[in-house]
């Protein structure tokens, strides 16, 4: 297993000082896994101004489609052959198909009456109910022997930084044949590497970062959380792997706790940066890929420029799919790791 990085450094005569000879130092880091490139550049300090959320949020519930005065009233339904009730409901949760679906079995879960919730507002047991309502159609459409029924997904796309176009939370809960790109990167990997060193790329991984220490968050459960050594997002990202699970559908319940605890320890650190936006992510196998490692990705979003509306998200990641992070991950896990301990 190879942490590979290429150290490199950029000379400028700085305006700032006089025209001063000034040394950057930056990085281009290979992850071990699938040999995806990070940089780790365009340093700035890991501090944003949050918005005025009363002022952002004004009006947006009016013609919100996930609240409860709406919700059953212009959501669609699942035919009766896959959901005989239409939508599946569990408290003042929903769930629904996708009007606008990204797969053959495309699902939009409503995590609550509440229009807006704060992200350190979130409780871990509201997010493992809302996981436990996911896990519930997972099943039932498993249980039906459907085709599609090969990897079960959620996403959370959380405010609008993070790409999502509603304020009202919600997840994207899909069940698909088709491995999105990383993913499946990531389980051919995943194989090529058992095949070749006769063990598990995740369990070798967990006991590197455990020994290492320096990105290795603690343990909740069977749960591990660690700072991803070559990281999609500008301020690091969060990984959790859960120890001997490498299918969706072999979580337990007390796995949907621990996920949801971890998750909300991450939202509480990142919140003291003024990060009030993220992406989250499951990756998983099939049922019968040992080689796999079920984990889900935490990644915080951001804007560059707030009053300009401009992305974290550039040509550079765009078009080159090449990722770049602002800070060292080793530096960002000094950072959230108090609200693991």
């Amino acid at each position: 297993m190879q942490f590979g990085v290429e150290q490199k450094e950029t000379v400028i005569l700085d305006p700032r000082h006089n025209m001063r000879r000034k040394v950057i130092a930056s990085e281009i880091r290979t992850d071990p896994l699938t040999g995806r490139t990070a940089r780790i550049c365009h340093f700035m300090a890991l501090q944003w101004q949050k918005p005025d959320f009363e002022r952002l949020i004004a009006g947006t519930e009016k013609r919100c489609p996930f609240c409860p005065e709406h919700v059953l009233r212009v959501t669609p339904c699942f035919p009766e052959d896959l959901v005989p009730e239409g939508r599946m409901i569990s408290g003042d949760m929903v769930l629904f198909p996708n009007i606008a679906p990204y797969d053959a079995l495309s699902a939009v879960e409503s995590m609550g009456e509440r229009h807006f919730i704060p992200m350190t507002e979130f409780s871990a047991d509201h997010i493992a109910s809302a996981f436990r309502l996911a896990m519930t159609f997972f099943r039932n459409i498993h249980n039906r022997n459907h085709p599609e029924s090969v990897y079960h997904l959620i996403n959370w796309n959380y405010m609008p930084a993070s790409g999502s176009s509603l304020i009202h939370p919600h997840l994207q809960v899909f069940v698909t044949s088709a491995a999105p790109n990383l993913m499946r990167q990531e389980l051919n990997a995943s194989k090529a590497y058992m095949d070749a060193n006769g063990s598990n790329f995740w369990d070798d991984l967990l006991k590197r970062e455990m020994e290492y220490g320096v990105r290795y968050l603690g343990q909740i459960g069977r749960t591990h959380w660690l700072s991803a050594y070559a990281p999609l997002g500008v301020a690091g990202d969060v990984l959790a792997v859960v120890e001997g699970v490498h299918s969706t559908l072999q979580l337990n319940e007390e796995d949907l706790q621990h996920l949801s605890e971890g998750l909300k320890r991450a939202m509480t650190a990142y919140d003291t940066m003024g990060i009030y936006s993220f992406n989250m992510n499951f990756f998983t196998g099939s049922t019968a890929d040992a080689h796999m490692r079920f984990h889900l990705l935490f990644s915080p979003r951001t804007f560059f420029n707030e009053a300009l509306g401009t992305p974290d998200v550039g040509a550079l990641r765009n078009l080159y799919n090449e990722s770049l992070c602002m800070a060292y991950p080793e530096e960002i896990n000094t950072m959230i790791k108090p609200y693991f301990q």
